[in-house]
Order: structure tokens, then C-alpha cells, then sequence
């Protein structure tokens, strides 16, 4: 049986994202590890760490989570201490996320992360600058 080249696994764009998303998350588990924290932990993390009292709805939207993946990861951050989650003052159907002491913390331990794995992986920063543009122009590209 004969594939076409379109159906080759190699020359699918698909493919080569999802592979190069799993491998450079399995970068960050342990360096994560050492604070309990997994990947979309760290990514919840770090929305806090720009603004807090964001609510779920927002924290969903720029994690890309859907709220029944969300939930329980916020759940299990609220467990450890990291986050704690209050209803909106002004509207009581949503739900604010604000960062503890702990939370606030990890922010100062895990800042060198980043610089890390940029050691780790020796990819060209120039090069890593063009992709994330691209990364970020296709994902413009998908959303609805």
C-alpha cells in the first residue's frame, strides 16, 4: 500500500507541534518537580504572576484550558497551599483566583527557569525569538 506524502507523519505540521510541545514539557517536570508543581500548574502560575484576581473564565482563556481541566488543577493548587479561589464582589457568578504567600513565592524560586532550560537546550536565541512570532501568529490563526 502506497501513502501519500501529505499522510507521511514527518510532513505533518500537527505532528511536529505536538511532539516538540510534549518534549520541551518533559524539560520542565523536573526542574517543576522540586516544587511539586506540574506544567499547567506553573502556567496558572505565572498568569497570576502578571495580574491577580483574575477569574477562572480568564485564567481558562489564556492557559487554553477548558473548565472541566481547570477545575481540578485549580483544586489541587488551592490543596497545596498556592492559591485560593473567591467569589467577584461585584458579580457572584465568577469566581476570582488570587495567589497565597506560597504562591507569591515560588514566583522569586522558580524565576530562573526560563534561563535554564534556554541552557539546556542550546537553541539559538534569534532563532527561538522567530519561532515563538510564528508559534504566536499560528495560534492567532486557530482561535475562535
Amino acid at each position: 500500500m502506497s501513502v501519500n506524502q501529505g499522510q507521511l507523519l514527518e510532513n505533518q505540521l500537527c505532528f511536529a507541534l505536538y511532539a516538540s510541545s510534549r518534549l520541551v514539557t518533559r524539560l520542565y517536570a523536573p526542574l517543576l518537580e522540586q516544587h511539586n508543581l506540574t506544567y499547567p500548574q506553573y502556567v496558572i502560575l505565572l498568569i497570576l504572576w502578571q495580574k491577580e484576581g483574575v477569574t477562572v473564565g480568564e485564567i481558562g482563556a489564556q492557559a487554553i484550558l477548558n473548565s472541566n481541566t481547570l477545575t481540578p488543577i485549580l483544586k489541587r493548587m488551592e490543596a497545596l497551599s498556592l492559591i485560593f479561589r473567591q467569589r467577584d464582589e461585584d458579580d457572584e457568578r465568577k469566581m476570582c483566583v488570587y495567589l497565597t504567600a506560597k504562591g507569591r513565592q515560588l514566583q522569586q524560586e522558580l524565576v530562573c527557569l526560563p534561563s535554564e532550560l534556554r541552557s539546556q537546550v542550546k537553541y539559538d536565541d534569534d532563532k527561538a525569538k522567530q519561532l515563538k512570532a510564528l508559534l504566536q501568529e499560528l495560534m492567532v490563526q486557530l482561535s475562535p
